[in-house]
Parts: C-alpha cells; sequence; structure tokens
C-alpha cells in the first residue's frame, strides 16, 4: 500500500508517540501504529479529530497527490 498519510511525519515533528496519539484518541495503540506505517488508513472522521489533537490542518496529515 502506498504511503496516504502523514501521521507519523507530524508526530516525530512535534515529539509526540503513537503511544500517546493513542491514549488521546481512547484507542489501541496498535491501530495507530498500522496508521503511521501506512498499512491501514484512519476514517475521516478520525483524521480530523487526529488533526485537532495535534494541532494542525487535516491537510497536513495526508500525503500531497498533486503539485
Amino acid at each position: 500500500m502506498k504511503d496516504i498519510n502523514r501521521i507519523k511525519v507530524v508526530l516525530v515533528e512535534q515529539k509526540k508517540t503513537g503511544k500517546w496519539l493513542a491514549e488521546q484518541l481512547g484507542k489501541d495503540p496498535s491501530t495507530v501504529s498500522k496508521w503511521c506505517s501506512n498499512k491501514m488508513q484512519p476514517s475521516l472522521e478520525m483524521l480530523v479529530n487526529i488533526a485537532k489533537i495535534l494541532d494542525v490542518d487535516t491537510r497536513e496529515l495526508i500525503v500531497i497527490t498533486k503539485q
């Protein structure tokens, strides 16, 4: 699967962990790990929640497909 989201990149930039994000979302750390490795994708609603928690625009969490 192609890299679709940038959750891991944003977490690294903010010096936060997947475990921290899982706690904030009330999700299992293994689910967040799958999102970070692009093995699975969060729903659009969850992506919006992640953006709010990380205080970024939702678009920053998505890989740019067109320049």
